[in-house]
Parts: structure tokens; C-alpha cells; sequence
């Protein structure tokens, strides 16, 4: 996306199950294992108008701006130290007999 020329973009195509789906929601988000609906975002892709190609590239470079490493950093820290103050909920589990 970064790499893209700002005048004329291209659209990612971006398989579902690839972590970056859930922040870059402006992609064509697929199933890369059904061919038909793959088929149907490529060509949606191709015949994509020029004003719809752009919104979706700054929408994706405001979010990448945005999803720099400290701000990963800081997420990352905040929620481990939310983790580890709450209550352990561990259960071991029974043998399945004694000796």
C-alpha cells in the first residue's frame, strides 16, 4: 500500500485470513479459497473507478500512519499488564489416578 502511487492506486486484494484484514478494512477482504468470489473482487478491482481507488488508499495509509511501532509497542504493554494484574483463572486439571 505504501508503495502505491497516490495519483492512481491500485486495490489490494487482501485474503481474510491474513492478520492485516482486520485494520486495513478499506482492502477487497476475500476467502482466497473460494474461486468465485475471488473471481468477483479481482474484477471488481479491475473496473474500480479512480475517485473509489484513492478514498480506499488514504483510508489504508491513514491507518498505517497511525499503526506505527509505538503505537503497536504501547498496546502490546497496556494489555499485558491489564492480563497480568487480573486474578489467575487457571484450572489444573484432576489426575486420572493416584498413585
Amino acid at each position: 500500500v505504501a508503495s502505491q502511487d497516490p495519483e492512481d492506486p491500485g486495490v489490494l486484494v487482501l485474503s481474510r485470513f491474513a492478520g492485516a484484514a482486520r485494520e486495513l478494512t478499506s482492502a477487497l477482504i476475500v476467502n482466497p479459497y473460494d474461486c468465485i468470489g475471488m473471481a468477483e473482487a479481482l474484477d471488481r478491482a479491475l473496473r474500480m473507478p479512480l475517485t473509489e481507488r484513492k478514498d480506499r488508499y488514504e483510508h489504508m495509509m491513514r491507518t498505517i500512519r497511525a499503526a506505527d511501532l509505538d503505537a503497536w509497542r504501547d498496546t502490546f504493554l497496556r494489555d499485558l499488564r491489564a492480563f497480568s494484574s487480573r486474578p489467575s483463572t487457571q484450572v489444573l486439571p484432576s489426575p486420572l489416578f493416584s498413585v
